[in-house]
This record gives C-alpha cells, structure tokens and sequence, in this order.
C-alpha cells in the first residue's frame, strides 16, 4: 500500500518561501503513469490543485500559482517537494500531497487514490 506524508515547518512569516516535502513508501515516484500532486485547503474555502510532477519528472502548475511555485523531486529519497515563494497570510491553509492518474484534479477528485493526511501551514509574522 502506498502511504504519503507531508513534512515541512507549521508556522511561515510572510514574504519567505514555504518549503514542503512529500515522503512516499509502498511505491516510486517513477512509477509510470502517476502524477504526485499538491492540494491545499484554506480555512473554509474549498480544495485547490497546485500544481504536480509526473513519473517522468515533467511538471505542471496552476496558472494562478505558476509565478511563485515550483514542483521537484529526489527520486533517491522517493520524495517530492513543493516551495511556494513569497507568501502572504491567503497562504495560510491545510498543504497535501496526493497520487493519482492525471496531474490535473478538482475538489475531492484529488483525493481519488493515495494521500498524505496533510499539514497546516500558518504564514503569520
């Protein structure tokens, strides 16, 4: 069984970059055809797809994101990771990383086959 979890610090002030990190057992990141996605949920707004990286390393963003997000991987440690540059308070939300078969997804979609539990992220000074 795959399992996901997310790791990275709680608390951002703002303008930094928040820096997270995936850690996936029970299967490979290069394992074709998966995408591993980033969702984040604020505080009582709905789920949003950020962005993925796919089996072969290609990346995808959101175009509302794209600006100041960027997607990599270490295929040696089977993890990936999400940094989001310059964040502001709107960043504030619950951060997860997923499994699934397309790099794109909607709303509880994202959550269509394996996912971390996730992790609050607070960006406050």
């Amino acid at each position: 069984q795959v399992q996901l979890q997310e790791s990275g610090p709680g608390l951002v002030k703002p303008s930094q970059t928040l820096s997270l990190t995936c850690t996936v057992s029970g299967g490979s990141i290069t394992t074709s055809y998966y995408y591993w996605r980033w969702i984040r949920q604020p505080p009582g707004k709905g789920l949003e797809w950020m962005g993925a990286i796919a089996y072969d390393g290609s990346t995808y963003y959101s175009p509302s994101l794209k600006s100041h997000t960027s997607i990599s991987r270490d295929t040696s440690k089977n993890q990936f990771s999400l940094q989001l540059s310059s964040v502001t308070p709107e960043d504030t939300a619950v951060y997860y990383c997923a499994r699934g078969g397309d790099y794109y997804c909607s709303g509880y979609v994202c959550f269509d086959d394996y996912w971390g539990q996730g992790t609050q992220v607070t960006v406050s000074s």
